[in-house]
């Protein structure tokens, strides 16, 4: 049982990701294309890059529709009838699927925490510059924007944390009174222990008499703190468990909200752990009389109980996100209501 379901559920998964993968690239390709340069290997890249986002969208679904096309098979072949008069229980008759779909949750979690999460702020910062030369760190912050009194500063890229931050590229919008008066570009910068950040070689220019001026350094952003840059724009999804605990234990060390980071961090783990759900939801259609002809009617049924799951899962971290629901209980709570609504189904139905 537990190898037919493997099976049937890696074959599921890969057909979708196919098909899901070529729709994708039919409505990208002309944007990678058209930037000068890129051919064929850049297409492959993304395709890398894609792919493992994909795979980690696809698989719990396939983790339930393997589970519902297995045991409807084996109902139709009354090999379900057979188990139970050997004396197994619902839940026993079960217990295979849910061994292995533990299984497909470890297997899920290190998918997602080693692959995915890179694949994503990989690709994340390939977009960010339109398909452009591809960034050279993946773990930097891309386009980030910080505002020190008036002033903006533009930064490229970021390297490092705390007082080993590095920026490239800076561009520093130098405002008096919201009007513009100088802007100033240099290709590096590093933070100062006594503040700001001495950025050079630098080149000014001049809004009111309209000349540039080269300058050896020059020190910008005396209010601006590291974690401005390197915690701007914190992309949970495009970290590791690991990556994404110390990042909010930055942004709290410096004050600012996590809610909704933390409630991205428990979804790590009962995202992945959602597989072991999917065979106690799909599983009535394991029961019931084939020849009663509502087998289809109990694979619907349990194609409905997955989905709604998939879609309370949502609804919840949506809730998580805006502060209406506390973390844990918008990653948690869709998880422990559905792992009842199965068990509640299965006894009402076959216990």
């Amino acid at each position: 049982m537990a190898r037919l379901f493997l099976v049937r559920t890696f074959a599921i998964m890969a057909a979708i990701v196919l098909i899901l993968q070529a729709l994708d690239l039919l409505s990208e390709t002309g944007n990678i294309l058209e930037v000068p340069g890129n051919g064929q290997a850049q297409v492959w890249t993304y395709v890398s890059l894609r792919a493992p986002q994909i795979i980690a969208f696809v698989l719990p679904f396939s983790v339930l529709l393997g589970t519902i096309l297995t045991l409807a098979t084996m109902n139709q072949n009354s090999e379900i009838i057979a188990l139970k008069a050997a004396g197994l229980s619902a839940h026993q008759v079960l217990a295979p699927l849910l061994l292995a779909s533990f299984g497909v949750a470890i297997i899920s979690f290190a998918f997602n925490d080693r692959i995915a999460s890179r694949a994503t702020a990989t690709l994340n910062q390939w977009q960010k510059v339109n398909y452009g030369p591809m960034p050279i760190d993946r773990g930097d912050r891309s386009n980030v924007w910080v505002r020190d009194g008036d002033d903006l500063i533009e930064v490229e890229q970021t390297q490092g944390r705390g007082a080993n931050t590095v920026l490239r590229n800076v561009t520093l919008y130098d405002r008096a009174g919201g009007n513009l008066a100088a802007i100033v570009r240099a290709p590096i910068g590093r933070f100062q222990a006594g503040g700001g950040w001495r950025i050079g070689p630098a080149l000014r220019f001049d809004v009111a008499s309209g000349q540039q001026v080269r300058i050896p350094s020059i020190v910008v952003g005396r209010d601006a703190r590291p974690d401005q840059f390197t915690l701007a724009t914190v992309d949970p999804d495009g970290l590791s468990l690991g990556a994404l605990k110390a990042a909010i234990k930055d942004l709290s060390g410096a004050g600012r909200p996590t809610k909704a980071l933390e409630g991205s961090l428990w979804h790590k783990l009962s995202g992945p752990l959602s597989a072991v759900l999917m065979p106690l939801l799909g599983g009535v259609a394991a029961f019931g009389v084939a020849r009663s002809g509502k087998l289809f009617v109990r694979a619907v049924i349990g194609m409905a109980l997955g989905f709604t799951y998939f879609i309370a899962d949502k609804f919840a971290l949506a809730m998580g996100n805006l502060g209406a629901y506390p973390p844990f209980l918008a990653a948690w709570a869709p998880f422990l209501l559905f792992l009842l609504i199965g068990e509640a189904v299965l006894f009402r139905t076959e216990e």
